[in-house]
């Protein structure tokens, strides 16, 4: 165990809330759920002029993002209000000998325990301290600490004593929801090494995904790690998605790539055309269109480095044909479009790597199967958006399939930038895009990360009679 003084009080006083918060009920923990929502609308203009001057992604946007942040934590509400963590599936004894015989069983599910949840750069409101990790893990029974990102500490901390006003009006333990605020990788491996914690949220890089996930796996008691890691969200257009719309297209993906500099984990990062004439064109206009947007400065030097890095690799690549100016003009950074070919994709094991922010490598393959081949070669990603497959063919079900075995979320329309907080969202996918592909990240089902079966075999009535909230 790494011993940290800031993480170790911050273990102590969840480990000191978790009981009770447990067994608490669905209007108990709902009304503290409302309560965090009507806390940040509360200060809404003071928390976007925080996260504006840390950040830089302006008021519209961050004014957006707090509305989503509240409204999920008002939906979790609601989830809990209708008895979904507490939901038991119920068999009546059967008399009589095995297999046909069995005793009373009611399954249930309890809350794992105190969650550590990492937030994310690049969503300062709906993946940080009162996001969509931290609502579904308190949903679920589970106190939370929240290791706050260095691209937006101060914004952090606030909205971390926002929380703390409201658990002390509402009088529950001050350890539900820690906070630990410390820049440092010792710090985060304290945390997610602690005995007491059992399981961990995160949004991030493959690097420090891969190192947490390390750390986890040398516990003594090995727990669930949620990570979210990397995706390059694929974009397949088909021939008829073009006819007549090229320039519409163009205009739609490039705003797409660019929304935010492109630091959303569901920016287009490859588009993969069958090679034609109207695909060449898209391919051209894309460039035009993206080196019109301007876009402004990244969340912090480390993410523009690594951008930098990632695009000089694929411009200097011999086998992509660069479609944009690069460069920096008037302190923004300039997006980038490359297209090669998916024979040089599939046999250069460089060019499939995620470059975080607003870069789009093309893909011209010459067959429909050569595009399922190139999906095939992705690995995994949160997302995958199929336009002109809209009538059904041997063909399409062949780009059908291969999507859904790489992705989590399939779109037939749209783009995949934004991502709904709903009932039927799926927000993760096979490796690298997240390490538990089976669960989401967000959506009203993120419950189920941090809630754990058990059987009551034969329980007495005093036990069935709180319908599933744990004593």
């Amino acid at each position: 165990m790494n011993f940290h003084p800031e993480v170790d009080t911050a273990v102590a006083l969840a480990y000191d809330a978790a009981g009770s918060w447990a067994a608490s009920d669905g209007a108990c923990r709902a009304a503290l759920l409302d309560g965090l929502a009507e806390a940040l609308g509360s200060d809404r203009a003071a928390l976007v002029a925080l996260a504006d001057s840390e950040t830089h992604l302006g008021a519209a946007r961050l004014n957006g993002e707090l509305g989503r942040t509240i409204f999920q934590l008002r939906g979790f509400a609601e989830v809990v209000l209708e008895g979904v963590p507490y939901r038991t599936v119920i068999d009546e004894a059967v008399a009589g000998l095995p297999p046909a015989g069995h005793p009373a069983m009611a399954l249930a599910r309890v809350p794992l325990g105190p969650v550590a949840m990492f937030s994310a750069s690049n969503f300062p409101f709906a993946f940080s301290v009162l996001g969509g990790d931290t609502s579904s893990a308190l949903a679920a029974g589970c106190p939370v600490i929240v290791k706050g990102h260095p691209a937006h500490p101060r914004l952090s901390a606030a909205v971390a004593e926002l929380a703390r006003q409201v658990l002390v009006t509402q009088g529950l333990p001050e350890g539900l929801i820690g906070h630990v605020n410390q820049d440092s990788y010792e710090s985060g491996i304290a945390l997610v090494t602690h005995p007491v914690i059992q399981a961990v949220s995160f949004t991030g890089s493959l690097g420090g995904g891969k190192a947490l996930a390390a750390a986890i796996q040398s516990r003594a008691q090995p727990i669930p790690f949620y990570g979210e890691l990397g995706s390059v969200n694929p974009i397949v257009v088909m021939p008829k998605a073009l006819e007549g719309k090229v320039n519409e297209c163009a205009k739609v993906l490039a705003v797409s790539m660019t929304q935010g500099a492109g630091q959303f984990c569901t920016s287009p990062g490859l588009v993969v055309l069958l090679d034609s004439e109207p695909a060449k064109q898209l391919v051209d206009e894309l460039g035009r269109q993206v080196d019109q947007i301007a876009l402004h400065p990244m969340l912090s030097d480390r993410i523009q480095h690594g951008f930098e890095a990632g695009v000089s690799a694929l411009s200097s690549s011999a086998e992509v044909q660069v479609k944009t100016a690069r460069g920096a003009k008037e302190g923004a950074t300039k997006g980038f479009v490359g297209v090669t070919t998916a024979f040089a994709f599939l046999n250069n094991e460089g060019l499939r790597h995620e470059v975080f922010g607003s870069s789009c490598l093309c893909i011209m393959a010459s067959s429909v199967k050569e595009i399922a081949q190139v999906l095939r070669a992705i690995g995994g990603s949160l997302t995958v958006t199929l336009w002109g497959v809209d009538s059904e063919s041997e063909e399409n079900r062949l780009i059908l399939r291969a999507a859904q075995n790489l992705a989590g979320r399939v779109l037939f329309k749209g783009v995949p930038t934004g991502v709904a907080v709903t009932r039927a969202q799926h927000h993760g996918g096979p490796w690298p895009s997240s390490t538990q592909p089976l669960f989401t990240s967000v959506g009203y089902a993120a419950i189920d990360r941090f809630l754990r079966p058990v059987v009551l075999q034969d329980a007495p009535d005093w036990v069935l009679d709180r319908k599933g909230i744990p004593v």
